[in-house]
């Protein structure tokens, strides 16, 4: 018995060895594939980055925006409207970088699950290097190239700038393409004098332009209105009651 015993304890220990061994090997061809597949697109990214700020250097395609007639300055902007947007798009916005890596972790976790780029975790840095410079095609190159492209615009400009860049230039449905475009044709006033309830619509509009256009589907509008308030709500710029007497009712 004793001997068996001793046999079997044996076996055990060869056999806990081998299965460390195997899951540390495994472990390290892991970190090695993941390395080399971050490093692959992080150069094709890199690069794609590099060429276009070569093609068109950031300062030119910022003066393009701030030259129009129509550009909007934060001052003048609803501030129900600047709230909105932030707690919907990016809510810690003012308190991290070109790159929310808190926000890239739960997108990296999406993705994998689903098993295909569904969640991109962009901050509002991001959104507008997109809008600048990029399609709307989701790559990982594409991505890597617009983290590089929002860094490079933290290095130049400030929050504040940077929200101004991004609501003068994003899609709102119906052709407008800037806050005061739509403003002025959902609404027929300044960006300044948005009731709170138009302010949230226009604040949930850019996420899906045709679908949450106040001109195509007003269930759909009410709906992502809801969405917004909920947000502002979790984010501290509502309380409870407030949010619930600014919802648009069904």
């Amino acid at each position: 018995m004793t001997e068996a015993f001793l046999s079997v304890n044996i076996n055990m220990k060869k056999f806990f060895k081998f299965l460390v061994k195997t899951l540390a090997t495994v472990f390290v061809i892991l970190i090695i594939t993941a390395t080399c597949f971050c490093g692959y697109y992080g150069i094709l990214g890199y690069k794609e980055y590099k060429n276009a700020i070569k093609e068109t250097p950031i300062e030119t395609k910022i003066s393009e925006i701030t030259s129009r007639d129509n550009f909007v300055k934060k001052d003048d902007l609803s501030q129900t409207y600047i709230n909105a947007v932030i707690a919907v798009e990016d809510h810690n916005f003012y308190n991290h970088g070109a790159i929310s890596f808190s926000s890239l972790t739960r997108a990296i976790v999406t993705n994998f699950r689903k098993k295909e780029l569904v969640m991109g975790g962009s901050t509002i840095t991001q959104q507008v290097a997109k809008n600048l410079y990029f399609t709307q095609e989701k790559t990982l190159t594409r991505k890597v190239a617009e983290m590089f492209m929002a860094i490079e615009l933290e290095k130049h400009y400030d929050k504040d700038e940077i929200f101004e860049f991004y609501v003068n230039n994003i899609f709102f449905g119906s052709g407008y393409y800037c806050i005061y475009d739509a403003s002025i044709g959902y609404y027929g006033v300044e960006p300044k004098s948005l009731t709170d309830e138009q302010a949230t619509i226009l604040a949930g509009v850019p996420n899906a332009p045709s679908v949450y256009s106040p001109d195509n589907n007003t269930y759909l509008t009410i709906e992502r209105q809801h969405q917004v308030i909920d947000c502002m709500i979790k984010r501290g710029y509502l309380t409870k009651e407030q949010g619930e007497d600014l919802k648009i009712k069904q």
